[in-house]
C-alpha cells in the first residue's frame, strides 16, 4: 500500500506529490494522458516540423514569485526563466500602445501624464512584491509568513487599498490617458470576470506588481549593471518564459519526484474509485467535479453539499498559430513583449468581458497572445514562429475562433493574416481533451470573484481536506489558479500533519 496517491500531474499535483516524497513517503501520481504536467505541458502539434506549443500556460510570474518555486529552486533544477525587457503590452488603435517594461521608471515615463499615477499605485506593490504574494498565494486562512513583520504589513494594507480602487466604479478615477487605464485592465481580464470587480482587480495588481518586481540579485550581470534586453540568470522578476516551453518546469518536479522514490503513472484515467490503488491519502489535482464523480460518496456530506454547488468559471478557446515571422505589431515596441493583452481600450474590454459573463460571445472579445521566439529564439524553427492565444468565450462554447482572433490581431498588427502559414483552434468544449481538468474550457477551476477565491470551494477552515484522508489540491482551493503549485502544497502540508503526524515548516 502508497502512502499518498496523487491524481492528476498538473503543476499543483505535482507540487503536493514531491513535498510528500521529501520527507519519505511513498508516492504515485495518477495521469490520465500519455504526458505528464497538466497545464504545464509543451508538445509538438504538427502544425509545422519541429514547432512546438504551450497547450495551457505558456508565461510564468508565477512560478519564480510563488514560495513553492523559490523554495523548490526551478535553475538548479534546470529550469531556465528567460525574462523579457516588456513583461506585458497592449496594443490600442491608431497604432498606440501602452508597455509595462520590466522597469518601472521606464513604464512610467512612457505613459506620460500619467506616469506618476501608475508609479503610485504599482510602486509599493512592486518594492513589497513578497507581501503581496504573501497574501495573494495564501491558504486565505491565517495569517502569510510575509505579512509577520511591520514591511509585510504594509505592502498587504497597500494590496487591499487598491484592490478597493481597481476593483470599484473608483477605477476610473486614477487615470486620465487610455494607455494606462488599458494596460493595466488588460491584466485584470486574466481573471476572464466583468471588471471592475474585486477578484480581477487582486489579479491585475498581484500580476501588475510582479511585472515590476525584481528580486534581490535579480538582472544584473557580474559588474552590477542591468542587462539590456531578455535576461535567464535565476529569478529575474518580470514575466518569464521557460527555455523550451512550459513542459520544462514539469519535467523538473517529475524529476525531482523521481529522485526521492515517487512514481508518475501516465495512461491511468481515475473515473471511478476502483480505479485508485490502496493508500493511506489521497490528493485530487482535478475539478471539484472530478472528486465528487469518483468518491461522491465518501466525502463529508457539508462538503459534497458545497462542491456540488461551487460554480465554474468562464472560459477559454485556443489558437495555435504558425507565423512566418514576426507579428507586425502597428507599434514596433509592442514586439519586445512576452505577452500581449489585446483587447483595445479599457472600455471595450470591460464590454468583452460582461458579454462572456452574461453566456454571449463578444464580437471583439479580449486575447492572450505570446510569441515565445521573443525571449527563447530556439522556439522558431526554420523561419517560422509559433504563436499561443487564448480568448475568452461562455463555458461549453463550440465555437471556432480562429477568425476572430486574426480579426483581432490584424486591428493592431496589419498584416498579420498574411503571415499566418497554419492555425488549429480548440474551441473551449475541447479544452479537456488536452488536460482533463479544463472543464468546458474552464482554465480557472471555478468562478474567480473574490469571494469564490476565499470560499474555493467552500468556506471551511480547512478548504483542501473533503474526507478522512482524501484531500483536494487543484486550482478548485486556495489560492487558486496559477502555475505557482501552492494549492498543492498547502494540501500536501495540511495531509502530512493530519494523517502521518509529520510536521512541514511554512515556507
Amino acid at each position: 500500500m502508497e502512502d499518498v496517491v496523487v491524481v492528476g500531474s498538473g503543476p499543483n499535483g505535482l507540487a503536493a506529490a514531491v513535498t510528500l516524497a521529501r520527507v519519505g513517503l511513498s508516492v504515485t501520481v495518477l495521469e490520465a494522458l500519455p504526458t505528464a504536467g497538466g497545464g504545464a505541458r509543451t508538445l509538438d502539434l504538427d502544425l509545422a516540423p519541429g514547432l512546438t506549443y504551450d497547450v495551457c500556460s505558456a508565461v510564468h510570474p508565477m512560478a519564480w514569485a510563488s514560495p513553492f518555486f523559490r523554495a523548490f529552486d526551478l535553475p538548479a533544477h534546470g529550469v531556465e526563466l528567460v525574462t523579457p525587457e516588456i513583461s506585458y503590452a497592449q496594443p490600442l488603435p491608431d497604432g498606440r500602445a501602452g508597455i509595462a517594461y520590466r522597469d518601472l521608471e521606464r513604464t512610467a515615463d512612457r505613459l506620460g501624464v500619467d506616469g506618476g499615477a501608475w508609479r503610485s499605485l504599482l510602486g509599493p506593490l512592486a518594492a513589497r512584491w513578497e507581501a503581496v504574494v504573501a497574501v495573494g498565494m495564501s491558504d486565505k486562512r491565517s495569517l502569510p509568513r510575509g505579512v509577520s513583520d511591520v514591511g509585510g504589513l504594509l505592502g498587504a494594507a497597500q494590496f487591499g487599498a487598491a484592490m478597493l480602487e481597481q476593483g470599484t466604479g473608483a477605477w476610473s478615477a486614477r487615470f486620465r490617458t487610455e494607455e494606462a487605464a488599458a494596460l493595466l485592465t488588460g491584466v485584470a481580464a486574466h481573471t476572464i470576470a466583468p471588471m471592475p470587480s474585486l477578484g480581477a482587480a487582486g489579479t491585475a495588481l498581484l500580476l501588475g506588481a510582479l511585472g515590476h518586481a525584481v528580486p534581490d540579485g535579480a538582472g544584473t550581470s557580474p559588474d552590477g549593471t542591468s542587462p539590456g534586453g531578455a535576461t535567464s540568470a535565476g529569478f529575474d522578476g518580470g514575466w518569464p518564459i521557460p527555455r523550451g516551453g512550459s513542459g520544462a518546469i514539469a519535467a523538473a518536479l517529475v524529476a525531482d519526484l523521481e529522485a526521492h522514490g515517487g512514481t508518475v503513472v501516465t495512461d491511468h484515467p481515475v473515473r471511478v474509485c476502483t480505479d485508485l490503488p490502496s493508500a493511506h491519502v489521497y490528493l485530487f489535482d482535478t475539478p471539484a467535479s472530478t472528486l465528487l464523480d469518483v468518491i461522491g460518496d465518501a466525502l463529508f456530506p457539508t462538503c459534497r453539499r458545497a462542491l456540488s454547488r461551487f460554480p465554474a468559471g468562464n472560459a477559454a478557446a485556443k489558437v495555435d498559430l504558425v507565423l512566418d515571422g514576426p507579428v507586425p505589431w502597428a507599434d514596433p515596441e509592442v514586439a519586445g513583449a512576452g505577452t500581449v493583452h489585446v483587447g483595445g481600450t479599457r472600455a471595450e474590454m470591460a464590454w468583452a468581458e460582461a458579454a462572456v459573463a452574461a453566456g454571449d460571445h463578444a464580437a471583439a472579445p479580449v486575447c492572450l497572445v505570446s510569441d515565445p521566439s521573443v525571449a527563447d529564439p530556439s522556439r522558431e524553427v526554420g523561419g517560422l514562429r509559433p504563436v499561443w492565444a487564448y480568448t475568452h468565450v461562455p463555458a461549453g462554447s463550440t465555437r471556432d475562433v480562429t477568425d476572430v482572433v486574426v480579426d483581432q490581431l490584424e486591428r493592431f498588427a496589419p498584416g498579420v493574416r498574411d503571415a499566418v502559414v497554419a492555425s488549429r483552434c480548440t474551441p473551449a468544449a475541447e479544452l479537456a481533451g488536452h488536460n482533463p481538468n479544463l472543464v468546458d474550457g474552464d482554465i480557472a477551476g471555478g468562478r474567480t470573484s473574490l469571494w469564490r477565491m476565499i470560499a474555493r470551494p467552500t468556506a471551511a477552515a480547512n478548504p483542501y481536506r473533503q474526507a478522512g484522508h482524501v484531500y483536494l489540491c487543484s486550482a478548485s482551493t486556495p489560492p487558486g489558479p496559477g502555475v505557482h503549485g501552492m494549492s498543492g502544497w498547502h494540501a500536501a502540508r495540511r495531509a502530512a500533519y493530519e494523517v502521518f503526524g509529520i510536521r512541514i515548516p511554512a515556507l
